[in-house]
């Protein structure tokens, strides 16, 4: 795909905020038309932000655990039945976000407060190009630890902050967050600051919505944060509390939001149409005004053309959203077929219904899978 764009000079920078757990389903911007009576937010920031951002409202993961939000998010590259991240194949050359930033001559980061090497990030990291990578080592001070699984997040975006004022721009930088994680604790001095809600989860979302809240505050009085485009999308959803997310679909929705405040990227208003994280990678690489083409199965959600969503995940069976359907593929045949807001697969239409769309839809979700498994294993993935 080409996306062009002129006069993107001086590039944006990029900051990717990829946040553990942060499911849709605990943001009330996300949620103003789900219908969910005495619907509870715990991410006043995050709500408040999203009146200023573009925003997609019906937005999925592409994947099930952590690594999966990395490859789908800033390579467009989803899991299916098998993960790509643990297969043999992803140790290739792939076309991504970085490679294109690294490209364009940014400096390219990848930050997470885990200690280094742990959940695959940096191993992956490499083979997607960072230059450099930021981690609990490198961030050296085990006072901010939580115990189990990294360093907190308030004090770790505040490095993240810091550590980007030192850098040249342009610079493209993803932060991957790890508070909001079993066993959902927060800093003691925090005791009783979130609301708590009927899931364990909720209290660290509102910590991490917190530590988003003080990283802008640090930010915005920094000389870069003014043509800086932010992204923000969860890596996978988590607990569920209203039954509307327990439904099949509904247990890959994630937000997506773009923010930047640099009004000549009109980033501002809301997406409906179905998205993914799959559509992120394409949509920065025609905000930087990349100009060359990208391999992408994705879309730009900030394009002037137009493109038909096709959505694909994975819950055992692939499921793809293609116009108007769901599609459940196991690899050879349908297993089933279902209208858009049927979220929950409760009136399967396979065999009952056999429209021309229906038709389309089940060629095009082959031909994606026929594309995927090609690339994947013939290495043409640049």
């Amino acid at each position: 795909k080409l996306y062009k764009r002129e006069g993107v000079e001086p590039k944006p920078n990029v900051v990717i905020f990829i946040l553990e757990s942060f499911s849709k389903e605990y943001s009330g911007a996300f949620n103003k038309n789900t219908n969910i009576k005495d619907f509870v937010s715990y991410t006043p920031f995050f709500d408040s932000l999203a009146t200023q951002s573009l925003i997609a409202t019906n937005a999925f993961a592409n994947g099930r655990q952590s690594i999966h939000g990395m490859s789908s998010i800033l390579a467009g590259i989803p899991t299916l039945k098998d993960a790509f991240t643990s297969s043999p194949y992803s140790n290739q050359k792939i076309q991504s976000v970085v490679s294109v930033a690294n490209d364009m001559g940014y400096d390219t980061s990848f930050f997470h407060g885990a200690p280094n090497g742990s959940m695959g990030f940096m191993g992956f990291g490499n083979i997607l190009g960072f230059k450099h990578y930021y981690g609990k080592t490198e961030y050296n001070n085990d006072a901010d630890f939580d115990g189990i699984w990294g360093i907190w997040d308030e004090p770790f975006f505040q490095y993240f902050a810091k550590t980007l004022n030192t850098k040249k721009s342009p610079f493209m930088a993803t932060m991957f967050s790890v508070s909001s994680h079993h066993p959902f604790k927060v800093p003691e001095k925090y005791a009783g600051k979130f609301k708590k809600g009927p899931l364990e989860i909720h209290e660290p979302v509102g910590y991490t919505d917190y530590a988003l809240k003080q990283f802008f505050e640090t930010a915005k009085k920094m000389p870069w944060y003014q043509n800086t485009i932010f992204v923000m999308v969860a890596d996978h959803t988590n607990q569920i509390a209203y039954p509307e997310y327990e439904k099949a679909m509904n247990r890959f929705a994630v937000p997506i939001l773009f923010y930047s405040p640099n009004p000549k990227y009109n980033l501002k208003g809301e997406i409906s149409t179905p998205t993914q994280q799959m559509d992120i990678y394409p949509t920065l690489a025609d905000l930087m005004g990349y100009n060359k083409k990208i391999r992408s199965w994705g879309r730009s959600l900030v394009s002037d053309k137009k493109e038909d969503h096709l959505i694909v995940n994975s819950s055992g069976v692939e499921q793809f959203i293609i116009g108007d359907f769901i599609y459940l593929f196991d690899g050879k045949n349908f297993t089933g077929i279902y209208k858009l807001d049927d979220l929950g697969y409760e009136n399967n239409l396979l065999g009952k219904i056999n429209t021309p769309e229906i038709k389309l839809g089940e060629l095009k979700a082959k031909a994606w899978y026929q594309d995927y498994m090609n690339r994947v294993i013939n290495r043409k993935l640049n």
